[in-house]
């Protein structure tokens, strides 16, 4: 695990890999971990993850985590390592990150994968309920937001036969701080709504959704495809909202696939 200062900020980071540059932003509760069955890519391709502010070993600083922010961070971080344009894959709030990437930074990406995401923003209720989870973390700790996100974020498949996945994930959520389970909650209640911008992307788009994902279905999934010119869409089966983790040898070949043409 490597280290760089941003502004006072401490950001955890992986580099690996040599070729075409591919960076990697992580769901929401995770960290860099959840792209570990994604790594064998580093004999084709530069592989960059990190930790977005608050998750992992990344710091949380005075600055409010926002979707803006962790594409900012993520641009900074292309500076520092020199990794020029990059092919950005985000899962779930890393999808989200992944738009603000899009929209602010586009002379810096040759493509954009969207992994179990929406282009839509929250509800006023959605943003409620985020609110209230926040709170209720921040007085009670890591476990109401486990309680709730456990039972949703994966697929019947996973839970019935991948204990393994289940537990990673548990070992990663509760490790974060309550925090940056907080502020993330709240970066993503305040997150613009994408529809609108998904026209003018221009990059090569692939859209990754898990068939069993009940969080952002396939509906979500093609909403984004139709709205992106030319943008291809893969549902992956037996796999809920982190395909990465539930089915890492189908996610990372429909991965690889697209990748060639970098």
């Amino acid at each position: 695990m490597n280290t760089i200062d941003l502004g006072g900020v401490k950001l955890a980071y992986d580099d690996r890999g040599q070729g075409p540059s591919v960076m990697f932003m992580h769901a929401y509760g995770l960290s860099l971990g959840m792209w570990d069955g994604q790594m064998s890519l580093a004999s084709r391709c530069r592989l960059t993850r990190f930790d977005a502010r608050g998750f992992g070993g990344s710091g949380t600083g005075d600055a409010v985590l926002t979707m803006a922010r962790i594409a900012d961070d993520a641009a900074a971080l292309i500076e520092k390592l020199r990794l020029g344009p990059i092919v950005a894959v985000g899962c779930s709030m890393g999808g989200y990150a992944s738009f603000a990437f899009a929209q602010k930074y586009p002379h810096l990406l040759r493509g954009l994968v969207l992994v179990d995401t929406r282009a839509a923003g929250d509800t006023a209720e959605g943003r409620a309920s985020r609110g209230d989870l926040a709170d209720r973390i921040l007085r009670e700790g890591a476990r109401p937001g486990l309680d709730f996100f456990l039972p949703r974020v994966f697929g019947e498949t996973t839970k019935a036969s991948r204990p393994d996945v289940v537990a990673k994930f548990k070992e990663i959520f509760l490790a974060t701080s309550p925090r940056g389970l907080a502020d993330g909650l709240n970066g993503l209640a305040a997150r613009p709504d994408m529809t609108a911008f998904l026209r003018e992307i221009k990059a090569p788009t692939l859209v990754v959704c898990g068939e069993e994902d009940i969080i952002t279905p396939r509906s979500d999934a093609e909403i984004m495809q139709r709205g992106i010119q030319g943008a291809e869409l893969a549902m992956i089966p037996k796999s809920g909202h982190l395909p990465s983790m539930e089915t890492p040898e189908a996610f990372t070949a429909v991965l690889a696939k697209f990748l060639e043409r970098f």
